[in-house]
């Protein structure tokens, strides 16, 4: 790496567990949670909530996911708030991954690459959740900004949600759909800045060889959706190092009371460590 360049994702993300512990905190401002904070469910609501989140969490946390469906359904509003989210989960020294999931081709997912990953933009996050599925060669302008920049994708691959079995399961000649995702984001890592990682729900056992991908495993599921510390070290048997267990409910239900939002990150961050020590 030449000097001055950025350390990679993979690199920057090592070094944000090995500081905070294996954790992504969700934001996600669902309308019953902005009820159940005495929150309005509109853009003050949604303000109010992303500020206790950012706050309570952002000192804490490894990395923060906020779900940008959840600040978009309020418009440009909703996207300011955002922008301003983002900047405070990176203030407080926590790595940003826009749960986005973007997907197109050619220039318009250069447009999203631009958008998520590049210096100036006022989204621009540590990395981005993008989806394979216009083919895995559509996602390599958000792949390229990705390297140049030290920031990351997260491509997904088997998500914790059943109707995408019947996609990610799918055989071809080989192998199935995922593990021809995992496989060509195995190969990009390999050669190059290690800037891909993975979704992989963390919810039922995947079917799939990890061992290869070189870069952080998103392992959605753990909490409200059934899954538990004990199920992403069984499930993720082999590749301990890479995974990155989320957890949105689970721990937002805590809220808004900031203490208690910090004390339920640590002690699912310390049940985390403890089932992947085994």
């Amino acid at each position: 790496m030449s000097a001055g360049a950025p350390a990679d994702f993979a690199t920057r993300y090592r070094a944000a567990v090995a500081d905070r512990g294996r954790l992504c905190v969700g934001i996600d401002p669902h309308p019953g949670l902005l009820d159940a904070w005495g929150l309005t469910d509109d853009v003050d609501g949604l303000r109010r909530f992303a500020d206790i989140a950012v706050a309570a969490l952002a000192p804490v946390a490894a990395l923060i996911k906020p779900q940008v469906a959840l600040f978009e359904r309020f418009g440009s509003a909703g996207f300011a708030v955002l922008e301003q989210t983002i900047a405070g989960i990176g203030a407080g020294g926590a790595l940003v991954v826009a749960d986005a999931k973007r997907g197109d081709i050619g220039s318009t997912m250069d447009a999203y690459a631009s958008a998520w990953l590049r210096d100036g933009s006022p989204l621009c996050s540590d990395s981005v959740t993008v989806s394979p599925y216009l083919g895995f060669g559509s996602l390599d302008p958000a792949v390229r900004a990705a390297q140049e920049t030290g920031r990351g994708v997260f491509v997904l691959a088997r998500t914790s949600n059943p109707e995408g079995a019947a996609v990610q399961t799918a055989r071809g000649e080989r192998t199935s759909v995922a593990q021809a995702i995992v496989d060509a984001a195995a190969e990009l890592n390999h050669a190059g800045p290690a800037a891909v990682g993975l979704v992989v729900g963390a919810t039922r056992a995947h079917g799939l060889d990890l061992e290869a991908v070189g870069g952080p495993i998103l392992a959605p599921g753990v909490g409200a959706q059934g899954g538990t510390p004990a199920d992403v070290a069984r499930i993720f048997a082999g590749v301990h190092e890479w995974v990155l267990p989320a957890v949105s409910r689970e721990i937002l239900r805590r809220g808004p009371d900031h203490a208690a939002l910090s004390d339920e990150v640590a002690r699912m961050r310390d049940d985390v460590e403890a089932h992947l020590r085994g």
